[in-house]
Formats: structure tokens, sequence, C-alpha cells
């Protein structure tokens, strides 16, 4: 983003990490659990699981329900039981080999259609993002059966909620050479930044360094270390460039999450100012 105000940028990233809605476990049913995992610890790991469902789709629960609708809820069914291996050689000690079931993993969860849901969303595949999320290990007649009941909501009511792993971002680097750098000192300058930064030219049989790519700069500051070099460079920022990082849960691709932060903020804006053209001026 270029050519905004820093609390323009920040708004973007705290809206991001905090008010961009998204799907997660809200309620858990615990119909039998007779592993190790307490009722509690269980719901709680289940809820940070993050849910492949489009918010868009859903609408808000209304506060006093207690039963979901097709319109506002998700629900899955985790249901499994580990059972002894009869197969397994005397002499093993390996669970995998001891055990059916032993480890129960996000994939076992299963999405049960509430109402019309499967007329409402034909091509839907509502599942975990990942399959390999470790919930709990289970032993030879344990057994976990639970119902879940998934919600629309936003980070700032639960951090499940969130629907990035972290959004940040920097200014863009701005990397001065003040005189050119030759030779041994170009090597020793490249080796002070991150790689593709600066680039060495061979200029009438000269090795010159220059600037390549100052984006690529995480600002270590080396050079600085070396008495030769540090009164050659000047590093800055330029302060109306923000370099953005969106890393998605995978819930929603990061482009689709930025265009929803920007109709979030827009949304805002035009609130304020109807709150404003609703007050009587004196």
């Amino acid at each position: 983003m270029v050519g905004i105000d820093a609390a323009i940028a920040n708004a973007f990233r705290r809206i991001l990490l905090a008010e961009v809605p998204t799907m997660a476990v809200e309620k858990v049913f615990v119909y039998n659990n007779t592993s190790i995992v307490q009722d509690e610890i269980l719901a709680h790991r289940l809820g940070l699981i993050p849910i492949r469902a489009d918010p868009r789709l859903f609408e808000y629960r209304n506060q006093g329900d207690q039963e979901g609708t097709e319109i506002d809820t998700l629900q899955f069914q985790l249901k499994i039981k580990c059972k002894r291996n009869p197969q397994a050689a005397k002499e093993s000690s390996d669970p995998d080999e001891l055990y059916f079931n032993h480890k129960v993993y996000s994939k076992h969860m299963t999405w049960v259609p509430l109402g019309n849901q499967t007329d409402l969303f034909p091509d839907a595949d509502f599942r975990p993002v990942h399959d390999d999320i470790l919930i709990a290990l289970l032993r030879p007649g344990q057994e976990i059966d639970v119902l879940m009941h998934c919600v629309k909501g936003i980070g700032k009511d639960h951090a499940k909620f969130s629907p990035v792993a972290t959004a940040s971002y920097r200014l863009l680097p701005d990397i001065t050479l003040l005189q050119p750098i030759e030779d041994e000192a170009a090597e020793t300058l490249q080796k002070c930044f991150s790689p593709g930064v600066i680039e060495i030219q061979n200029i009438n049989g000269k090795r010159v360094a220059r600037v390549a790519n100052a984006r690529l700069d995480t600002f270590s500051r080396e050079v600085f270390r070396h008495e030769g070099l540090k009164n050659l460079v000047r590093l800055a920022r330029v302060r109306n460039h923000y370099i953005f990082s969106v890393e998605s849960t995978g819930i929603l691709p990061p482009d689709v999450l930025v265009s929803e932060a920007i109709k979030i903020l827009m949304g805002k804006c035009q609130r304020f100012l109807n709150e404003l053209d609703s007050v009587p001026m004196e």
C-alpha cells in the first residue's frame, strides 16, 4: 500500500486480525469421552481447528438462540473408538501396529447437514482446513463421541475466529550507496544484506556494488559493524510505502481476506458519516 497514512495501514492490520468473520466450533455436545483428555480441554482444542467454510454463506446466530438453523450453524460429528489389532506381532511395541484408531485427527470430523443444507450447499465440502491436526491419543476401549456446532464470529470475540495466522506490515527499505564501492569492499557489502539486495557488476574491469532490490532487505544493520563501510551506506525507510504480509489460516485466501477488510473499513466510514449526518447542526 503506497501513499497512505500509518493509521490507515494499521486499521487494515487490526481488521484482518479481529474483524473479518469466520466459522469456528462454538458448542461441543459430549455424548461419550473416555479418553484422558478432559471434556473442557477437548472442546477448547476442537474450537481452535480452522474450518474450511466460507463465512459469507452464513448469518450471525442471534444472541439468545440455543438451537442452530441451516443459515447460521454448521454441524460436525466426531465419533471414534480405539481397538486392538489382532494381527499385530506379539513382540511389537509400536502403537501404530498394535492399535486401530489410536490417533484422533481432524480428518475424523464429518459434516452432518442441518435442515436443508444439502439443498442449500449442493457442492459444499465443509471440513477442517487440515486433515492431520492431532486432537487426542486413545488406547483400546477408549472412545470419543461428540457433536459440534460451528457459528460465525470475529476475532475480537475469540481468537479462534481470527482468519489469519499473522497480519503485519513493514516500511519499504531505502538503501543509498553514498559513493562507489568496489572489489573486496563490494563483496563484503553484499554479504551484509539479504540475498538479492546487493548485486556486483563488472564495470571497466572493476567489480562494483549496486542496490538491486532494496525490498528484500530485513534491516539487519549488519553493515554498520564494518568500519570501512558504515559511512558509505545510508539506510532509511520510505514513510508512506507499506509492505503487507498476510498469512491465512486457510479458511479464505489472503487476497479475499484483504478485500473483505477493505469492505469492513468502508462500512465503518459510512456508518460514521451517517452518524454525522443524523446529528443536527446548531
